[in-house]
């Protein structure tokens, strides 16, 4: 095999080979020729990414996981009880059939930081156990010890000791950052209830008409060129 000639040195790899290999590892490509690599660059262990708990939830006479709902009033307690079975068993509970298996959870929000969804919304999230798994620019319920429960897009992965950039989609507030170690919960939204209906589509402005005939023009003017 290619690997046995590399091995026996019957065969050098290639150059775009070695830089790729030095590459994944990280290793400058001048070290990974020329030094002996096995005590200057040792493995690094894996971050724990997994935030592994015991989660409490309640099922149904059926064994059917229940969706609990943290009503406005009931945010603040949740931040201590989040862990307590008994705490749990006493919010109030629905289900939603259109939902996969799998374990969810409700939050009234409040503020008008994430408008157009309005405050009193309920926002259905489903536990999310592997931070790792969080997904740049998409929304979820953050738990965390100053703040309690957020409605928030992240706006980065999650690295182990870097802060999570959480944004509001409401331009008047601006992004701010947590520590990880702060973070209780980690819920991604998947659903949200509103009493509030959209608002029907304003009629255009002059100045929305205008930027229109203009971004026209410009497409026929390369249409035009194009075709000369």
């Amino acid at each position: 095999s290619l690997v046995g000639a590399y091995e026996e040195d019957r065969a050098d790899p290639k150059y775009e080979l070695l830089n790729s290999i030095a590459n994944f590892f990280e290793i400058p490509i001048g070290d990974f020729i020329n030094e002996d690599i096995n005590d200057k660059y040792q493995q690094k262990p894996k971050p724990e990414t997994n935030n592994v708990r015991i989660l409490s939830v309640s099922v149904d006479n059926q064994e059917r996981q229940n969706i609990e709902l943290v009503p406005m009033k009931a945010s603040a307690g949740y931040l201590n009880g989040y862990s307590d079975p008994e705490f749990i068993s006493q919010l109030p509970k629905f289900h939603l059939p259109m939902l996969k298996q799998g374990t969810y959870r409700a939050f009234e929000i409040t503020g008008d930081s994430m408008l157009p969804v309005y405050p009193g919304s309920i926002i259905v999230a489903e536990y999310l156990e592997n931070w790792a798994e969080i997904k740049s620019g998409e929304t979820y319920v953050v738990i965390s010890k100053d703040d309690g429960v957020v409605y928030k897009r992240i706006g980065n992965k999650f690295k182990p000791n870097k802060k999570l950039k959480l944004v509001s989609d409401n331009p008047v507030y601006e992004p701010y950052d947590i520590n990880p170690e702060d973070v209780l919960e980690i819920w991604k939204s998947k659903a949200y209830i509103s009493m509030h209906f959209p608002e029907p589509t304003p009629d255009p402005t002059m100045e929305s008409l205008t930027n229109m005939m203009t971004q026209m023009q410009k497409s026929i003017a390369k249409l035009q060129q194009s075709n000369n």
